[in-house]
C-alpha cells in the first residue's frame, strides 16, 4: 500500500506542479503569437488603407480634360473649365464616405477651391500658397509622394470653406503635389481632410479593455491613440525611443514606475511618412488568462489525484490474485513451455488480459507449426527452383547441337537463324541483371529482326544509326526489342508492302534518346489521344482493354520505376502512314541506377 501511494502520489503531485508552470509558459507564449500576428495583420490594412488615402490624387493624371484645366488654367469666364474643376471635386470627395474636406489650388492662375460636405466653394485666389508649411514643403521635395499632416482641428483652406465651430472635428490631412508628368513642373496642390472612423475602426479589432493601442509618427505625434485624448499629441512615453531604436525587432518587455508589460510594435511606412502602430499589454492582463487556466488545470489534476488514490487503493486488493496466475504462466513461456491450461474468471481489465495472455500462447503455438510448414515449402520452392534452372540449359545445347547439324548439312541460314534464336532466349531468360549496355539491347533487337527478315523475305526493310557513344550507356533490360514487335503486331498486322522499321540513337546534352518509326497504318489522332491518356495514367491496363498500349504503358512504368520524372516516353502518329516511338534517358543518373540496380529485381 505505501509503496502504491509513493508510486501514484509522487508522480503525479510532480506531474500537477510541472503542468502548472508549463501551461503558463505556453499559454504566454500563444499571447505573444497571437498579438504578433495581431499586430501583423493589423499593419497590413492600415497600410493598405493610408495608401488608398494617399493615392486618391493619383486618379486626376488619368483624366485628361482636368489635366489640360491645370496645365491652361482656369482662365476668365471659362464655364467649361469651371465645370471640369467641380466635377473633379465631387468625383473625389464622393469616392471615401468619411473625407470631410478637400482642397485645390491650381498654380496657373493661382486659383483655390474646396469642398467641404459636398459644399463647393466658388473661386478664389491664394497668392501666399506657400506659407502653408506642407505646401512648401512639397515644393521643395524633389518625390512626388504624399505629406500626411498629425490629427488637427479641421481649418477652411484660403477662408473658401465655412465650417461652423459645432462642426470642426479632428480630422488627419494628406497633402499632395500634382506634376505637369513627365517633367517635375508642379501644377497644384490636392489636400484631403478625412475623419477618423475608418482608421478607429481598424485599430478597435486589434487591442482589448485592459490593453491600449496606439499610431505615433516618427517625430512622435499620436496620429491615433484607443485613449481619445491623446491624438495629435506628443508622446511622452520614454518606451517609444526605445522603440525608434530597435526597428528590427516587434516586442520588447518594459518594467517601469510609469508602466510594466509587454509593447508590441509595427513599423509602417506610407510613402515618405514612417509611423509606428503599438500595442501596450500590461502583464497583470498578459498573463491573466494563463494563470486562470493553469488554476483550473491544477484543482481538476488534484481531485483526479485523490479519486486514484481512493481507486487504487480498492484495486490493489483485486489485482493481486490473477497476477500471480498471470505470472506463473508467463515464467512457464520463459522457458519455452506454451501451456494455456488455466482459466480467468472476471470481465475486468485484469480478466481480459488473462484471456489475451490465453490466446497468444494458443497464437504462438499456431506460428511455431505455421513456420515449421512454410519452412518445409520454402525448401520444396528451392528445389522447383533448380530444376527450372535445367531446362534452358538444356533448350540451349539442343540449339546447339541442332546448328551443328545444319552446319553439316550446309543449311548455313538455318544455322544463323538457330544462332539468332538462341540468343535471345538466353538475353531474355537471364535474370540476373535488369541494368544492361544499351549495345546489348540492340544486339538482342538485331537477333530478332533477323528473324523476322527471315520470315518476310524481301519485303521488310530495317534502317539503323546506332550512335557509338549510346552503346556504352546503361539502360534497363528488354525496353528497345518489345517497341520493334509493337511495329509488327499493330503496325503491320494487316500489310506488310515495303514495310520499312528505322531505329536511331544519339546523345543529347545529358540524355539518351533512341527513336523507333515505322510507315504502317499508324492510328487516329482520337486514338492516339485515348492511348496517350492511358500510357500517363498511375492504373495498370487490364488484359482486353487498351491492347495496343499494354507494351508502351509497361515500357513507361518501368522508365518511371527507375529514373522517376527523369525519363519520358513519347508517342506520335499520323494515320496511315507512320508510327514513332521516342525514348529520353537520363545520362547523369547512370551510376546511381548501376549501383541499385538490385533493388529493382523481382
Amino acid at each position: 500500500m505505501v509503496f502504491l501511494f509513493l508510486a501514484t502520489v509522487l508522480p503525479f503531485g510532480t506531474s500537477i506542479i510541472l503542468t502548472y508552470f508549463q501551461t503558463i509558459h505556453n499559454i504566454n507564449k500563444e499571447s505573444v503569437t497571437y498579438n504578433t500576428e495581431l499586430m501583423k495583420k493589423g499593419k497590413d490594412e492600415l497600410t493598405t488603407y493610408l495608401e488608398d488615402i494617399a493615392l486618391l490624387s493619383t486618379v486626376l493624371y488619368r483624366y485628361t480634360p482636368f489635366m489640360n484645366v491645370l496645365t491652361q488654367g482656369v482662365g476668365e469666364n471659362n464655364k467649361e473649365h469651371m465645370e471640369e474643376v467641380r466635377r473633379v471635386l465631387a468625383y473625389v470627395y464622393n469616392s471615401r464616405s468619411e473625407m470631410e474636406q478637400m482642397h485645390l489650388y491650381i498654380n496657373k492662375g493661382r486659383d483655390s477651391f474646396t469642398n467641404y460636405h459636398s459644399l463647393i466653394s466658388g473661386r478664389g485666389k491664394n497668392d501666399n500658397i506657400y506659407l502653408h508649411p506642407y505646401y512648401r514643403r512639397l515644393e521643395e521635395s524633389e518625390t512626388n509622394y504624399s505629406l500626411m499632416e498629425p490629427p488637427h482641428t479641421i481649418y477652411s483652406y484660403n477662408g473658401l470653406s465655412i465650417i461652423p465651430n459645432s462642426e470642426k472635428t479632428t480630422v488627419l490631412s494628406f497633402h499632395n503635389k500634382i506634376r505637369n508628368v513627365p517633367s517635375n513642373d508642379i501644377l497644384g496642390f490636392m489636400s484631403i481632410d478625412i475623419n477618423l472612423s475608418k482608421i478607429e475602426g481598424i485599430v478597435n479589432r486589434l487591442y482589448k479593455d485592459t490593453e491600449s493601442l496606439s499610431i505615433i509618427n516618427e517625430n512622435g505625434t499620436i496620429i491615433y491613440s484607443s485613449d481619445k485624448n491623446g491624438i495629435g499629441e506628443k508622446i511622452q512615453d520614454k518606451w517609444f525611443y526605445e522603440i525608434q531604436n530597435n526597428p528590427q525587432q516587434n516586442k520588447i518587455k518594459w518594467d517601469r514606475k510609469d508602466f510594466a508589460g509587454v509593447i508590441f510594435y509595427e513599423k509602417i511606412t506610407v510613402q515618405d511618412n514612417r509611423l509606428y502602430m503599438v500595442k501596450t499589454i500590461p502583464y497583470a492582463s498578459l498573463y491573466k488568462s494563463a494563470k486562470e487556466t493553469a488554476f483550473m488545470n491544477t484543482m481538476i489534476a488534484m481531485v483526479a489525484l485523490i479519486v486514484v488514490l481512493i481507486i487504487t487503493m480498492i484495486i490493489s486488493f483485486k489485482i493481486t490474485a490473477p497476477i500471480k496466475i498471470l505470472i506463473e504462466k508467463m515464467k512457464k513461456v520463459e522457458e519455452g513451455i506454451f501451456e494455456a491450461d488455466f482459466e480467468i474468471t472476471g470481465n475486468d481489465e485484469i480478466g481480459m488480459l488473462g484471456r489475451r495472455f490465453k490466446s497468444m500462447v494458443l497464437q504462438i503455438n499456431r506460428l511455431i507449426d505455421k513456420e515449421y510448414k512454410l519452412q518445409i515449402e520454402n525448401k520444396s520452392a528451392q528445389l522447383k527452383v533448380l530444376q527450372s534452372q535445367i531446362n534452358p540449359h538444356f533448350l540451349y545445347n539442343s540449339f546447339q547441337s541442332i546448328g551443328t547439324l545444319a552446319l553439316k548439312m550446309k543449311a548455313v541460314p538455318v544455322y544463323s537463324l538457330l544462332t539468332s534464336l538462341s540468343d535471345m532466349m538466353r538475353y531474355s531468360m537471364d535474370m540476373r541483371e535488369e541494368i544492361v549496355p544499351f549495345s546489348r539491347e540492340v544486339k538482342h533487337t538485331k537477333s530478332y529482326l533477323r528473324l523476322q527478315q527471315q520470315r518476310f523475305e524481301e519485303v521488310l526493310e530495317i534502317k539503323m544509326e546506332i550512335s557509338p557513344n549510346t552503346e556504352a550507356v546503361f539502360v534497363p533490360k528488354m525496353i528497345l526489342q518489345p517497341i520493334i514487335e509493337n511495329c509488327f503486331k499493330h503496325g503491320f498486322n494487316d500489310r506488310m508492302e515495303d514495310a520499312k522499321i528505322s531505329i536511331c540513337s544519339y546523345r543529347k546534352k545529358d540524355q539518351l534518346v533512341f527513336i523507333v518509326q515505322d510507315n504502317g497504318r499508324g492510328i487516329q489522332k482520337e486514338k492516339l489521344q485515348i492511348i496517350r491518356q492511358g500510357l500517363y495514367r498511375r492504373e495498370t491496363i487490364k488484359e482486353g482493354k487498351d491492347r495496343e498500349s499494354i507494351g508502351l504503358k509497361n515500357i513507361y512504368d518501368r522508365l518511371q520505376l527507375y529514373y522517376g520524372e527523369e525519363a519520358n516516353l513519347v508517342i506520335d502518329s499520323v494515320e496511315n502512314k507512320e508510327f514513332t516511338v521516342m525514348i529520353c534517358i537520363p545520362i547523369s543518373l547512370q551510376e546511381g541506377v548501376e549501383g541499385n540496380e538490385g533493388t529493382y529485381r523481382r
